[in-house]
């Protein structure tokens, strides 16, 4: 699933390219994908201007210039590529919006477990959704920690926790802080809470820097994959040596999450106190 850095570079990527252009044809090619189900997202899309392109957690959201808006959640599978008009349209695609000149703004998604929601009255996009992890602030994460019992792991995927943080960029950022993933949120010390807050946010900005993570299905909004798998120390790395001590890295389930981590440099005993 694409996670804050994947996020964060399909924005970047789309933002300057999309300010100021008119939508001049909408094709909605799946309306259950399309929330909520009563208004018509081709009425009132076509016509309007895009006036910014932004992030809210793992939100990509889009202002039109009458200051209405709607974002993009983009589930497990989901793209949003700008592409010219007559590149074929792969499968699963469900939303097409038409740019002058001669381009089209894509949502695919083959598996539907994201989707685009309409942005009106009272709704927010932030709704239900914790800070920023790169606003996060020490004293803030140990605050929220301090009033679970979850393991640590379990609550940082928590985005009411915390926004933007998923699977991979977790595991990343408690290796980083030397944190086993089983550990009790409460007993996150406020010294583990400051080591873990400068963790999460080096991880986030050296995977933006590598535009995200590709595994399977993320593509940028050019259709590029990310690079920073590569550089993964330990998600997807089961078996293979621990890039500090060599010990072997292993796999664990926390709440039907694959969770990965190195014995050695994350102590399970650490975990007990």
């Amino acid at each position: 699933m694409p996670e804050l850095p994947e996020v964060q570079t399909i924005v970047t990527g789309l933002r300057p390219r999309l300010l100021g252009r008119p939508i001049s044809d909408v094709r909605l090619l799946r309306r259950d994908i399309f929330h909520p189900p009563d208004l018509e997202l081709p009425t009132l899309l076509a016509g309007r201007r895009i006036a910014d392109v932004s992030r809210r957690g793992k939100k990509i959201i889009i202002t039109l210039d009458n200051a209405q808006r709607f974002y993009i959640h983009l589930g497990m599978t989901g793209r949003l590529t700008l592409e010219a008009s007559e590149t074929p349209l792969l499968p699963h695609t469900h939303l097409i919006l038409s740019l002058q000149p001669n381009q089209e703004l894509r949502f695919r998604d083959p598996r539907r477990f994201g989707g685009i929601w309409w942005i009106s009255g009272d709704c927010q996009a932030d709704t239900n959704l914790g800070p920023e992890a790169l606003d996060l602030k020490p004293a803030d994460l140990s605050a929220r920690l301090s009033k679970t019992r979850r393991a640590i792991k379990s609550a940082l995927l928590d985005q009411s926790l915390i926004a933007g943080l998923g699977n991979i960029y977790a595991d990343e950022a408690l290796f980083a802080a030397g944190i086993h993933p089983t550990k009790r949120a409460d007993r996150i010390t406020r010294d583990q809470a400051a080591v873990l807050t400068r963790a999460i946010k080096q991880v986030l900005k050296r995977a933006i820097r590598h535009n995200g993570s590709t595994l399977r299905d993320y593509r940028d909004a050019d259709g590029n994959s990310g690079d920073f798998q590569r550089l993964h120390r330990v998600y997807d790395r089961k078996g293979r040596p621990c890039h500090n001590c060599r010990t072997p890295i292993q796999r664990i389930v926390l709440t039907g999450r694959s969770t990965h981590f190195c014995p050695a440099c994350q102590p399970r005993s650490a975990a007990r106190r």
